[in-house]
């Protein structure tokens, strides 16, 4: 039986119609629902071109076993990000307030309220190569928010104060100056990984607003080092 998102008119939602995840469209019936019957969400944002979102759907999502975790302890939402980017761009925020980076897919799990508490972005089936899988992931939040609500809270709380104080730091008054695009592309250029290609660690994402920039930088400066 396909769930709700069978009558979505994205397309990167209608793939996830026939999971056995009970998928909810982000929305006022899910959100009542999470209120009624006090349970957390689990949102997954990814969109139709982002490989790492159909692999963790693939490995998680169709698992029957994992979906039957999801949906005895959350409220499971589905959001296309170039559906709604707002809400995209909240929840990535949130998620690197608390891993220090983020990525597609974006996995959030939040208060039926919609305040997020935990997040992280591409999760296995199991643990592997550091990482631990959803399955324990989804218990051991299901578990802290059902027996230790008051750490919940906090790490509301705290996400909050992040967010603010990351408000508050980028209303730069400030002048802009020219050397700035030269600070952003030496920050950059030290993140580049030489051997394997991309930014940072694995797992990677393509970033093709820093691509855009460094083509941008490289005609305003014809450094040869920033075309590859």
């Amino acid at each position: 039986m396909p769930n709700r998102l069978a009558k979505e008119k994205s397309p990167y939602l209608l793939q996830h119609a026939d999971n056995p995840v009970d998928w909810y469209p982000w929305g006022d019936e899910a959100l009542i629902r999470a209120r009624a019957e006090d349970k957390p969400i689990l949102l997954s944002i990814g969109y139709s071109a982002c490989h790492w979102c159909h692999v963790m759907a693939h490995e998680c999502f169709e698992n029957p076993k994992i979906a039957a975790v999801m949906n005895e302890h959350f409220v499971n939402i589905k959001v296309d990000r170039e559906e709604r980017p707002d809400l995209d761009a909240v929840y990535m925020e949130a998620v690197q307030a608390i891993t220090g980076s983020g990525g597609c897919p974006l996995t959030v799990f939040l208060t039926p309220e919609g305040k997020p508490f935990f997040g992280g972005t591409y999760f296995p089936p199991q643990d592997k190569h550091g990482m631990p899988g959803l399955p324990k992931v989804i218990r051991a939040v299901a578990d802290a928010y059902q027996n230790r609500r008051g750490e919940i809270e906090t790490a509301v709380q705290q996400i909050v104060a992040a967010l603010t104080a990351r408000t508050k730091s980028s209303a730069v008054k400030e002048p802009l100056v020219a050397d700035i695009i030269g600070q952003a592309y030496r920050g950059l250029r030290q993140d580049f990984d030489k051997d394997n290609g991309g930014f940072g660690t694995a797992p990677k994402f393509p970033q093709p607003m820093t691509l855009e920039f460094l083509l941008r930088y490289f005609h305003r400066s014809q450094d040869r080092s920033a075309s590859g």
